[in-house]
């Protein structure tokens, strides 16, 4: 992880029973801190134009004003201007095809780099990490490659889910695909709850919110970890 770079990642942008990033409000205002303006990247969703609207009355409420990025008539130079950066949550296939389909990876890279904020949601968190390949989603459409921004050193699976209690579901839960993960690939899994969130500032990873992750890595058994841990050693 780079000393400049300053990161969220949220594993989602809904909690049950409250709107949309309205759990994580006291987290992105300190985040975003004397922020101005926020560039929203809206690829992951079809409808580029509502997902925009919404976010934009939202972190208006926060006191941001929010530039939509497939809305700039130059989109490399929107980014390059940012102040922060916003990658929302939908596909993550649909989001990635995009990002390479507007040679936008390493541009985000260097600007993050330089000290641009960077905040994810959902698909937005996958995205940050060296692959989607711990993605959830659907491959509905074919990127050129699974890697992505590489902006952490390991990789998140969002909506993490817990295996059920005498669950009568025959397929793989969530801790049996990421350890298939880990049979081809050796390096470390975050599973994010949702309410929980990665901060990373000079070079530090804390673990945010209530809800917890749990740790994968190669030949070891998964590590609950609660918020308030840090993750340098990854």
């Amino acid at each position: 992880m780079s000393d400049r770079g300053r990161i969220l990642l949220l594993s989602t942008s809904t909690v049950f029973g409250s709107g949309y990033l309205d759990y994580a409000e006291g987290k992105v205002r300190a985040f975003l801190g004397e922020t101005k303006r926020v560039l929203f990247v809206p690829f992951a969703l079809h409808d580029r134009d509502a997902y925009a609207a919404r976010v934009g009355e939202r972190l208006g409420r926060f006191g941001f004003a929010v530039d939509a990025l497939h809305q700039a008539s130059d989109i490399q130079q929107a980014v390059r201007q940012a102040e922060a950066l916003f990658i929302g949550g939908g596909n993550t296939f649909r989001l990635l095809k995009s990002l390479y389909d507007f040679d936008l990876l390493a541009l985000i890279r260097a600007r993050v780099e330089e000290g641009m904020r960077y905040m994810g949601s959902s698909a937005g968190s996958n995205v940050a990490a060296p692959t989607i390949r711990t993605t959830n989603d659907m491959p509905i459409v074919e990127p050129p490659s699974f890697n992505a921004l590489g902006l952490v050193p390991f990789q998140i699976n969002p909506h993490y889910l817990d295996p059920e209690p005498g669950s009568t579901h025959m397929g793989e839960t969530r801790e049996e695909r990421i350890v298939q993960f880990l049979e081809e690939n050796d390096i470390p899994v975050i599973g994010l709850r949702e309410g929980a969130m990665l901060r990373i500032e000079d070079g530090r990873c804390e673990l945010l919110g209530p809800a917890g992750a749990r740790l994968f890595r190669r030949g070891s058994a998964p590590q609950e970890l609660a918020g308030g841990s840090e993750l340098d050693g990854l």
